[in-house]
This record gives C-alpha cells, sequence and structure tokens, in this order.
C-alpha cells in the first residue's frame, strides 16, 4: 500500500501535524483516520464527530470530495490540509 507523508492544520487545536495517509483510500475514510488521530493527539481539543469531520485544502480553502481517493484528488508528499 501506497502512503504519502500530508501536514493537517486543526484550527480546533492551533496545531500542525505530518501524518501519513494511503493513496488508494477514499477521501471519507482519510477524513475518519485523520478524525480519530487528531483528537487523540490534540489533548481534548479537537473532538471526532461521526461523519461531521471535513478535510480541505488549507491554501484555498476548497473541499474534498468525500467519495474520491487521495491520489485521483491529486494529493501528493507534502500536501497541506485543514481538519475541519
Amino acid at each position: 500500500m501506497s502512503k504519502i507523508l500530508v501536514e493537517v492544520y486543526s484550527p480546533a487545536a492551533g496545531s500542525t501535524y505530518d501524518v501519513f495517509i494511503p493513496l488508494e483510500s477514499k477521501m471519507y475514510e482519510v477524513a475518519y483516520l485523520l478524525a480519530n488521530t487528531i483528537s487523540e493527539l490534540s489533548q481534548g481539543y479537537f473532538k471526532a464527530s461521526g461523519g461531521q469531520t471535513i478535510v480541505c485544502d488549507r491554501g484555498s480553502g476548497q473541499v474534498f470530495d468525500v467519495n474520491m481517493t487521495v491520489e485521483e484528488l491529486g494529493l501528493g508528499n507534502g500536501a497541506k490540509l485543514m481538519l475541519l
């Protein structure tokens, strides 16, 4: 399974995290994994909300289609994401 290293910013926690995500996964799976991971790492500042997590591009604010894979969205190493 191929993975890429992305930077995930959480405004709720005010922190940035480097995370490996699989290229073949759909964004809804990635959002779920990121929400749970950031929830644990942020010591309660970010709370995972079942299915309500949004992942977007940090620079443009474009919300990613949850039905597309990471690879289909054209994300690569060093991509900067934001978790809302």
